[in-house]
């Protein structure tokens, strides 16, 4: 009996002790339910820019490798293009004769042409006078009858035609005079436009093929190997821009309310041990795509998912694109 009365107590002494830790262990729990920090893992980005050329061609030389530094301006990759090289001979000859045209217009007829243009008027004004004198003395006789009116129809025939061709030739000698018209000039000078235009496009893709860098970065990645044949507008290598950097984290829209644009906190970098401070310039819904969390259990709604952007309030030393950004959000708040 005693024994039976002893195991009894034991378990209701070890029944007591149990409740007792589970009553501890459910105090501690309500007392620091909702006081844990959620970490929200995020990474760092930079901004970036890509490089491509407008005309085709072949990949001549890298004038730079991955991981480089470079400035703005900076020479980074040297294209073949003969094509190009050809559009641009067959411009230039397309510009010279549009401008020895033009010279043309502008100097007018050479003197050789004027003296000879003026020695046949010349030809044609002293042919006139000699049928005017003829036309006289037949005009004379005609009226006193002693010549037939046949005879007088053909000198006055050959009278009017040497007029007409000292006026012909009277102009032949002053357009040489005076040159080109001025709408011949115009087009000339027109046509000398056109040319310029056309050369000056061929340089521009000229220009295309020796390709720079638009701003300083580190080149991140290169595409395409020498030798190789690119398209237009085919990327061929990645410029980070390093001093351009932020984090992006995707953050459920609960804690939203501590992630607020132009708000502060401090995140932390496993990869450089350090904690800076960032501030949020960006927030934009992920969309039905991203993640969901699913609350009807407890509630009646879903909870989404948004991209959140900060940036260093400061520049942080060997902080690179990829590394790790830790942010611990306060559940309680």
């Amino acid at each position: 009996m005693a024994t039976d009365r002893q195991q009894t107590v034991n378990t209701i002494a070890a029944l007591v002790v149990l409740a007792t830790i589970i009553a501890i262990i459910c105090v501690v729990g309500i007392l620091t339910f909702g006081k844990t920090d959620e970490i929200i893992q995020g990474q760092a980005e930079a901004n970036e820019y890509r490089i491509s050329s407008k005309v085709p061609g072949r990949i001549l030389e890298f004038r730079v490798h991955e991981g480089q530094y470079v400035k703005a301006g900076d020479t980074l990759a040297i294209i073949e293009a003969p094509e190009v090289a050809a559009k641009m001979a067959q411009a230039e000859a397309v510009k010279t004769a549009a401008e020895a045209q033009n010279t043309k217009a502008e100097k007018g007829a050479r003197q050789e042409q004027i003296q000879a243009a003026y020695e046949m008027w010349q030809k044609a004004k002293t042919g006139r006078e000699i049928t005017e004198k003829s036309y006289n003395r037949i005009n004379n006789l005609y009226k006193e009858g002693v010549v037939s009116a046949q005879k007088y129809d053909e000198v006055k025939a050959q009278y009017d035609a040497a007029i007409s061709t000292e006026k012909a030739a009277k102009a032949q000698y002053s357009m040489a005079v005076n040159g080109a018209q001025e709408e011949d000039k115009e087009m000339a000078a027109a046509q000398v436009k056109q040319a310029e235009g056309v050369v000056a496009e061929v340089t521009s893709y000229i220009n295309e093929t020796i390709l720079t860098a638009y701003a300083d970065g580190e080149v991140t990645e290169i595409y395409p190997h020498v030798g190789e044949l690119v398209g237009t507008g085919a990327p061929i290598m990645s410029v980070s821009i390093m001093d351009d950097m932020w984090a992006t984290f995707n953050v459920r829209e609960d804690y939203l309310l501590q992630m607020q644009v132009g708000a502060e906190f401090d995140a932390y970098i496993p990869a450089l041990n350090q904690t800076t401070t960032m501030t949020v310039n960006f927030i934009k819904d992920l969309g039905d795509y991203a993640a969901w969390k699913a609350t009807k259990q407890t509630g009646q709604y879903d909870l989404k998912t948004f991209e959140v952007r900060a940036v260093p309030t400061s520049e942080v030393q060997g902080l690179r694109p990829g590394m790790t950004v830790l942010y611990k959000i306060n559940e309680n708040k």
